[in-house]
């Protein structure tokens, strides 16, 4: 059984209309290569053929997680939410205690990361780090690197 996932109804159209287009696009274009290369004769020794197999059962287990990844999603409320501390959705702003660098992510679903665009996923080290605090407090992140000291700053949504 999956996880639940929290998404944006941005994010979570987003998502239906890849699996839409892999389905209605990607999956004919895929079947056609195959028909294709079984024309042109002997299977056995046919690259094309087999490079258009191997593309098919990629493409299907695509389609198989990403169909996963829908059902198991849920758009979250975010009136429910208590603002005063971090949760996924939220805007966070921080401070690198060490050098006094500042950052602005927005904490979100694994599949709606976007790191140049400061969406930073709630089950990356720091995402997971930050859940919870409060402006004032000190995050202590276990990173690859060490352990990352960051203050909350600032919390909206």
């Amino acid at each position: 059984m999956s996880e639940v996932s929290y998404y944006s109804e941005e994010g979570l159209k987003k998502l239906k209309q890849e699996l839409e287009h892999l389905e209605q696009v990607e999956r004919p274009r895929v079947s056609q290569e195959i028909s294709d290369a079984r024309d042109k004769g002997d299977l056995s020794e046919n690259a094309e053929y087999h490079a258009a197999k191997e593309e098919q059962s990629l493409l299907e287990l695509k389609i198989a997680k990403l169909k996963n990844v829908v059902a198991n999603a849920r758009i979250l409320d975010e009136s429910q939410l208590d603002l005063s501390k971090i949760l996924i959705h939220s805007v966070v702003k921080i401070r690198n205690t060490t050098n006094k660098m500042e950052f602005s992510y927005t904490l979100v679903a694994d599949s709606e990361t976007d790191i140049k665009n400061g969406k930073l996923s709630v089950n990356s080290p720091i995402g997971k780090g930050l859940l919870g605090k409060k402006v004032g407090d000190i995050a202590e992140i276990q990173v690859p690197s060490g352990i990352m000291k960051f203050e909350i700053l600032e919390i909206s949504r």
